[in-house]
């Protein structure tokens, strides 16, 4: 079941809060979707998201896998769809 389909039919659902940490300064922390941006590309390499890390400033981005794209699409993360030029 996807999450899209697990909200299906609720008025109002919680604020979505997804788990991350900064590979520079070590921190953990919890971000809202607002926080993140997902880019969906053409190959699992140009397929990512990034956020900027709340506790050392530094822009972070992450390889995001299927399930990380859905769990993310489904919290309501704005996502841009990147186009190769040939």
């Amino acid at each position: 079941m996807s999450v899209r389909t697990a909200f299906a039919g609720m008025r109002r659902v919680a604020d979505v809060v997804f788990r991350a940490g900064c590979p520079d300064c070590r921190a953990r922390f919890e971000l809202g979707a607002s926080a993140l941006r997902l880019a969906i590309g053409a190959t699992s390499k140009t397929t990512f998201y990034s956020f900027t890390c709340p506790e050392c400033g530094a822009s972070v981005r992450k390889p995001a896998g299927e399930r990380i794209v859905e769990l993310l699409t489904g919290g309501g993360v704005r996502t841009l769809r990147l186009h190769s030029t040939l």
